[in-house]
Formats: C-alpha cells, structure tokens, sequence
C-alpha cells in the first residue's frame, strides 16, 4: 500500500526543522519513502491533495489516562484533592473491566481523531489482570500505536508487580509486540524512607521495563522520593517523571545528570493543583521535555491544547518573574517552534522510539498528520508554521492521520472506526456508575461545594449610589 500527500507544507522536525513549501511525502507499505517535490507516484498509489495544508509528523502523548474517558469531563470542577477522593479512595474500585475496555476504546479513538498517533496509557485502574486482559484488548482494537503503562492505585507497586499473574500477563500480551504496542510500569514514589518501591524497581529492571510515575506533584510525591530512586540507582534515562512540578534544583538536578524526561500535562497542572507547569525550571536545567493531555475526567484529549497553554504558562511565569525583579520580559524564550518539537521528537525521544517516530524522514515509520480544513477561514493564511500549528489549529483541522502506514482518518473523519460501539459501551459503564453510586451521589460528585469567597471592602466605593436605579439616593 502506498500513500502520496501532494502539494503541502512540510514540517520535517528532523534535526535541522527542515520546512519544505509545496512539497511531497510518500509512504510506502509502513514507511516513510521519500520527501520532495513532483515526486512519482507508484501505480495505485492514493494521492492526497494538501494544498493549503501542513504536512507534520503524528503527534506523542507521553502520560494519558485513558480507562478514564468514559467519565469525560465529569471532573471539570475538581480539584486534584477531590479527583484523588473519587478515583483512589472512593469509587475507583467500582470499575469492571468491561468499563476500563470501553474507556481506553473511546480514548484511542479521540487520540488518533487529533493526530496523536502514538499514545502512552498510563493506566493506574488495573486492578486485576482482568482489567489489564481488558485495557489491552481495547488498545489493540484501535489502529493507532501504544504504550501500556501498567499500574494499579487499589494496590502498593512492590505487592502488584511480585504477583505471579502479572508476570504470566506481561509474557503473554506485551512481549514481541514490535512498537505497536510498548510496555511501561506506572507507579509513583510516596517519600517513604522506607523506600518500599525498590521492589518494584527491581522488578522493572528485570522485565526491561521503563518506570513511568508522578514526581513533584503537591501533597503527593516530593524530593525525598527523587532522592531514593537517585541513591538507589533506579533513575535512568528511560525515566518519565509526570508533572515534577514542585521539585528542587536539587531534584531537577538529579534527574538532567541521569538522562531522564519530564512529561508536562499543563492544562492539568494549571488546573488542578499539581505545582505550576515547570517548562520555566526545565528549560533552566536544560532537562528533555514531552507533553502529555493527562485525562479526559477534566480536560481536552488533544496536544494543540499542551501545547498552547504551555507557551502560554511558561510566558506568564516568564513574565512575572521578571515584574518581580522590576524588569521587562521583551523577547519570549519559549518558542512555538519548541512546543511542537515536544509534542513530537519530544515524545518520541522520551519512549526511546525517535529512530523510528516523531519526525518526517525517509525510512522512519509513517506517522504523519496532515492539518487542511478548506472550510475553514482561520487555515490561512500559514505564515508562521510552528505558531499555526500551537496557536491556530485544533482538533477540527486534523484532515487526515496515517498511523504506520494506514489511514485511519480521512477528509476529518475516522476510517472504519466503530463509533456505535464505542458509543454503546461508554453508556452500559455510566448506567453501571450511576447505578452503583445512586444518583445523588454521582451528581454530588459531579459538583463539589464551592468555597465562600469573601468580597473585600472597597474604600473607593459610593456606598450611598444606588447602582441599580443609577441615582443617588436622597
């Protein structure tokens, strides 16, 4: 099979960024071929015009929580407090696994739909091998490419990853799957002295597995955690730290000598608590960046909002620091053109997988993504690529997405993607939610209290002027 994008704006992200205008990209059977201009089209090639459009290579999110997308937007007031109540102590434990399949099926095919073609699912809901059997089934049912993150929140990492089962599935679903499907261990580091996550460490490094966890998330996990995964030789370049939004120089320290990443999911931590985004401290200790959307139970399912809001948060807090020292920001250090190297070689460099994703390169792996909406007035004109695709284009723009050589969306709609099932599925988890729960309790949990805000006294106003009537009172 061979696919010929015609005609477009090519955005490279190889080493140099090349940009090529009113340019070609062949694929060939799962391979990127050539890239140019009037390339030669072999005989029943599908020629895909993209004109006006911009040819970029398939977006990485490096930290989603998909078992979570049943729920979508159901947490959209929450704090990270409240989302800890609901998921870890109270109503986690109420999901089957027919309802971590039905999640995981709808998050796959929002991700794809937005042109993030390779997806880790930090999946923390797996309570059981059942829901594991599940979470991968899903997964495979979507052409899109994965990574497991295997976790359990019900359980501590040192009990779930010694258990005979886990081991059995690990052999039995995810060893020999190529890079269609990677395998991670998800867990996080509480800061006990203790250290009783060795264990899972050890078990990690035995199995190849890359530890993926939350690090530097207020209230939860700290430096101290940093420090024993660093004194016990556990950080490695594999190494993804979610969030690390409240560490140390110390901590980041720590990590840039050992090679690790930090996954930013901004909307998350701007949102609900985590520490403010930390691209501002990453990019001082020149520590390799990806981003990540987090979950569906708040926020969009797409990088175009990581990495808009990224450039915006890291601005601001450029910005206000700078105000701080009586000064004024006049040129921006975090550039568009970054932000979009995050969302793909960063991504691609963090799962060890940029020899074969993450830019567009004769011989890498077809991922490629072409943004075009002809119907739309905010697609031209593209002046400045790398601040279109950040700032201007959204999920309605992504035309079409070619995963490993496949099309699995065209002409801004999924290819033989099953939305009635999906659909049908996501409806039997909510009744079975709500069921369980009782109905005041499911919408008590949709809308937590707000707190009483007290208005402060106003020394300027004109408390004998009726506002209302908008005369003075005599």
């Amino acid at each position: 099979m061979s696919v010929l994008f015609r005609n477009g704006l090519v955005l490279t992200m190889d080493n140099n960024h090349t940009v090529l205008r009113d340019a070609d990209v062949l694929v060939v059977d799962d391979k990127i071929a050539e890239i140019g201009t009037g390339l030669t089209a072999p005989e029943g090639t599908t020629e895909i015009d993209a004109t006006g459009g911009i040819i970029m290579p398939g977006m990485i999110d490096t930290h989603r929580h998909m078992w979570q997308t049943a729920m979508r937007g159901y947490g959209a007031d929450w704090t990270l407090t409240q989302y800890f109540v609901w998921y870890y102590l109270e109503s986690g434990k109420r999901f089957r696994p027919q309802d971590i399949y039905a999640g995981n099926l709808l998050g796959a095919l929002e991700a794809i739909d937005a042109g993030v073609t390779t997806t880790v699912d930090w999946s923390h809901g797996l309570q059981t091998v059942d829901h594991a059997e599940a979470a991968v089934d899903a997964l495979e049912a979507v052409p899109g490419r994965f990574v497991l993150a295997y976790g359990n929140i019900q359980q501590g990492p040192w009990d779930w990853s010694a258990a005979p089962e886990f081991h059995d599935f690990v052999s039995r679903r995810l060893h020999g799957k190529g890079d269609m499907l990677g395998f991670q261990m998800a867990f996080d580091v509480t800061g006990d002295p203790a250290f009783p996550e060795k264990a899972a460490f050890e078990v990690a490094r035995e199995l190849g597995a890359p530890v993926t966890t939350h690090a530097g998330v207020w209230g939860a996990t700290n430096d101290d955690g940093i420090r024993l995964m660093h004194e016990n030789g556990f950080m490695t370049p594999q190494n993804i730290y979610v969030h690390a939004a409240t560490l140390t120089r110390d901590s980041y320290n720590r990590i840039a000598a050992t090679g690790g990443s930090v996954s930013v999911s901004t909307e998350s931590e701007q949102s609900a608590g985590q520490g403010y985004p930390p691209t501002w401290q990453l990019r001082h200790h020149d520590i390799p960046v990806s981003l990540s959307m987090d979950t569906s139970v708040w926020w969009s399912g797409d990088l175009f909002s990581a990495m808009r809001t990224t450039l915006g948060a890291d601005r601001s807090r450029e910005h206000l620091e700078a105000h701080g020292r009586q000064e004024t920001v006049t040129h921006c250090h975090l550039r568009a053109e970054q932000v979009v190297e995050w969302a793909t070689m960063g991504g691609a460099r963090a799962l060890g997988l940029d020899s074969l994703v993450g830019s567009l390169e004769p011989g890498k792996k077809a991922d490629v993504v072409l943004i075009k909406n002809d119907r739309s007035p905010v697609m031209f004109p593209v002046l400045n690529v790398y601040g279109h695709v950040a700032f201007q284009a959204q999920r309605a723009d992504v035309d079409t997405v070619v995963v490993n050589g496949r099309i699995v969306k065209r002409d801004g709609a999924l290819v033989d993607a099953d939305l009635a099932t999906a659909r049908a599925k996501i409806t039997e988890t909510i009744d079975h939610l709500v069921g369980d729960m009782g109905e005041e309790a499911w919408l008590a949990g949709m809308n937590p209290d707000v707190p009483e805000t007290k208005v402060t006294d106003n020394p300027y106003q004109y408390t004998d002027y009726d506002a209302g009537s908008a005369q003075w009172k005599h």
